[in-house]
């Protein structure tokens, strides 16, 4: 396909102060046939105003869709409901795309084309002290979510379901293939698997991913063609105490959605949670579920 459409959607809410900078780093994309769809969940500051600023500045069309809140998931979706492209690229108003980024992860997507996602490495903008203990563990932990798979890149690693048999499967950190700013994916998907999941506050984008690379395959590209914020403000932050509510319902989908793909050590554990004898068994061995 020449030149498929990539749809950038962009979540919003009260993001003014960052969300020049996102909006700058999409009008100079390599790569020309994209349009900008904003999702905007009834911001009160000045996140609008910008956005329609940049209809001055760019030929790529502008879509402004908004809403009441009915939370993040809900946002993320209405993005994708009235997205045209072949192509989903999110970028959320905190981030920024290298120069190059839509037009490698296209290249990729089209000479690859049984990928259903696309993802690459990312570089960090921390909005406070870089020495600061906080971000000094994020980093240790996230920086490179792909170095334990011991992949190989000949140009990109290639991730299938069999990565659901793998000892490191679901072994922090969790999110091996990256935030929604770091991927670009075929909106046909949608009509195989659906939209994100809205109880879910923290961990929707894990989840969407385990459905993506149950059906489809998943390619990294080992270049950093994003730059993703740091800072107290984020959603992240802010949604850190759902992270509880979130993996009990993860786990639960392991055991009702992928039992059959996971290794046998995961099997067990979670027929021991979940299972009605297994739950009998273990409590007779005294295994803590």
């Amino acid at each position: 396909m020449n030149n498929p459409l990539v749809s950038i959607c962009i979540p919003t809410y009260n993001g003014a102060q960052f969300i020049g900078e996102a909006m700058d780093s999409i009008i100079i994309q390599e790569y020309a046939h994209i349009e900008i769809i904003v999702s905007d969940d009834d911001s009160t500051d000045d996140t609008l105003k910008i956005i329609c600023s940049y209809e001055q500045k760019t030929t790529f069309p502008i879509r402004i869709v908004h809403h009441s809140p009915k939370g993040i998931g809900a946002n993320w979706n209405y993005c994708l409901k009235h997205a045209n492209g072949f192509y989903i690229k999110f970028l959320f108003q905190d981030d920024i795309l290298k120069p190059n980024c839509i037009d490698q992860m296209v290249s990729v997507m089209e000479k690859y084309p049984l990928l259903g996602l696309v993802a690459c490495k990312r570089d960090f903008v921390i909005e406070g002290k870089e020495n600061d203990e906080f971000f000094q563990k994020w980093l240790n932990n996230y920086a490179d979510l792909q170095e334990h798979l011991d992949l190989t890149y000949s140009p990109i690693a290639i991730l299938n379901k069999s990565f659901f048999k793998s000892p490191v499967f679901y072994k922090p950190p969790i999110n091996i293939i990256g935030e929604p700013s770091a991927v670009m994916f075929k909106k046909s998907l949608m009509d195989q698997i659906g939209f994100f999941r809205s109880d879910l506050k923290q961990n929707l984008d894990i989840e969407y991913w385990f459905r993506i690379l149950k059906h489809n395959s998943v390619g990294i590209i080992n270049k950093k063609l994003i730059s993703f914020r740091i800072h107290s403000e984020q959603a992240t932050q802010k949604n850190s105490g759902q992270i509880g509510q979130d993996v009990a319902v993860l786990s639960k989908l392991l055991y009702t959605d992928y039992f059959w793909l996971l290794n046998k050590t995961k099997k067990k554990q979670l027929l021991f949670r979940y299972n009605f004898l297994g739950r009998i068994i273990s409590k007779g061995l005294g295994i803590m579920s």
